[in-house]
């Protein structure tokens, strides 16, 4: 189980699709293994890189307990349990515990809108109905919702089983002010890769990335090297790797993450409608971006 030393690089890892679209557990495994090699921290699985949205409830349980097979302890694998519907989201935390998941990343509930008192409501009940660690994956670009750094904060002090949140506002004010006056034992991820710098450098745990899906012993060097304190070395890496973490969101993630796995040949350009695969003027920028950085030749 992750606890609240957990540190460094967590991949929010890529769901691959066969042709037919149906998950291809080949590629998966290799993926993972990919990581596990490559030294990253943990793996967050179902979550919005991988496409969770069009993945079935059985689909996610069968990633999950696949997830945990492949790594065998070698890593922390955290599950995307979340959704709008508590109910459900408590459902899927359950099965995820049973499948021995190290914990769970519930995002902020989505399309309903609550109120700040409601999303409190809504962690409260998930951690008092499943004893596992819990990650609030707070993203208002997705979630249409901010969860309040004051609600964040009454949350880690009520609930019991929340340890994180992973912070993908984009605001460092509000993460500020989470770490400043967060209670023992509650730590911030950076949810944005390219705030991942300068969010350790106030205090961060680290980061839940997804350009560590294909530079993950890079984007890790980077993490670690932040958190020993070394900004001088970690700020040459980040500039190297800044345009690969803009070229991630050229299109809706994980789309441009996916095709440059392909180009590594590392899985099939497949995503799930309503996604559709990267256009050629994306393909364009992406190659010039791979190019610079050393990634293809």
């Amino acid at each position: 189980m992750i606890d609240a030393t957990l540190k460094g690089t967590i991949t929010a890892i890529v769901t691959p699709f066969k042709n037919d679209l149906s998950i291809d557990f080949d590629a998966f495994e290799k993926l993972v293994n990919f990581q596990i090699d490559s030294g990253i921290e943990g793996i967050v699985v179902c979550g919005s890189t991988g496409e969770s949205a069009t993945l079935s409830s059985k689909e996610k349980l069968s990633l999950i307990i696949k997830a945990v097979e492949i790594a065998n302890g070698r890593t922390a694998i955290i599950a995307g349990t979340g959704s709008n519907d508590t109910a459900a989201s408590i459902d899927m935390t359950l099965l995820a515990k049973e499948s021995g998941a190290d914990g769970v990343l519930l995002v902020a509930p989505y399309y309903n809108k609550p109120s700040q008192e409601g999303l409190f409501n809504h962690y409260l009940a998930i951690s008092e109905a499943v004893d596992i660690p819990q990650i609030i994956y707070n993203v208002p670009g997705r979630a249409g919702i901010n969860i309040s750094a004051e609600t964040q904060l009454k949350i880690a002090e009520n609930c019991k089983n929340v340890i994180a949140t992973k912070e993908a506002s984009g605001d460092l004010e509000q993460m500020a002010e989470i770490m400043k006056y967060a209670p023992e034992g509650f730590v911030l991820f950076c949810g944005d890769d390219a705030l991942a710098l300068p969010s350790v450098s106030i205090g961060s745990s680290g980061v839940i990335s997804v350009i560590s899906n294909y530079v993950p012993k890079e984007f890790g060097d980077l993490i670690r090297l932040a958190l020993s304190g070394n900004f001088l070395q970690a700020k040459e890496l980040h500039y190297k790797l800044l345009d690969l973490m803009q070229i991630n969101f050229i299109e809706s993630n994980p789309v441009p993450a996916k095709a440059i796995l392909n180009l590594m040949g590392k899985l099939e350009n497949n995503v799930r409608l309503p996604l559709t695969p990267i256009t050629a003027v994306s393909m364009k920028k992406i190659k010039t971006a791979l190019l610079n950085v050393g990634i293809i030749k």
